[in-house]
C-alpha cells in the first residue's frame, strides 16, 4: 500500500502500517522471499514486524486482515464491539482475484509469494478506488 500511495503522491493524505496479531516475529524484518517478490515489481519492503494492540483501533480508520483468523484475532481484541465497522478483510477490496483471504505464501516456493504481491496490489489499488482521499 505504501508503494500505491507514493505513487499516487498520496503519502502525505493516507497513513499505513502493518501488524500481525501473534507476536513470534516481532521486531523482525520483512521474509527475505516476500522481499524477492516485491522487488521484482520495483517494490522496496522496509520497516520491522509489531503486534496489533488495542491502541491500534484509535489509531486507525480502517483495520484490514489478511485472513478469517486474524480478522477473529483482531475482534477478539474489541469485545464490546466498538470498532467492529473499522474491520475488514483485505480481499473484499480486490477486483481481479477471487480469494476472500491472503493465502499463506511461507510454506511454498517463490510462485507463492508472487502471487501474494498480485493479489495485494490488487485489494490495495481497490481499496484506494474506494476511499476518499
Amino acid at each position: 500500500m505504501n508503494y500505491l500511495l507514493e505513487q499516487r503522491g498520496l503519502q502525505t493524505k493516507v497513513s499505513c502500517d502493518s501488524a500481525g496479531t501473534s507476536s513470534y516475529h516481532i521486531g523482525s524484518s520483512p521474509d527475505s522471499r516476500m522481499a524477492a517478490a516485491a522487488k521484482k515489481r520495483g517494490i522496496n519492503l522496509v520497516g520491522s514486524a509489531r503486534q496489533f494492540t488495542a491502541d491500534d483501533f484509535d489509531q486507525f480508520d480502517l483495520i484490514l486482515a489478511m485472513d478469517d483468523s486474524n480478522y477473529r484475532n483482531i475482534l477478539a481484541l474489541d469485545p464490546s464491539g466498538q470498532y467492529e465497522a473499522k474491520v475488514k478483510r483485505m480481499c473484499d477490496f480486490s477486483h481481479d482475484h477471487p480469494d476472500r483471504e491472503v493465502p499463506d505464501p511461507y510454506y511454498g516456493g517463490p510462485d507463492g509469494f508472487d502471487y501474494v504481491i498480485g493479489l495485494l496490489m490488487d485489494a490495495c489499488d481497490g481499496l484506494l478506488q474506494e476511499i476518499d482521499v
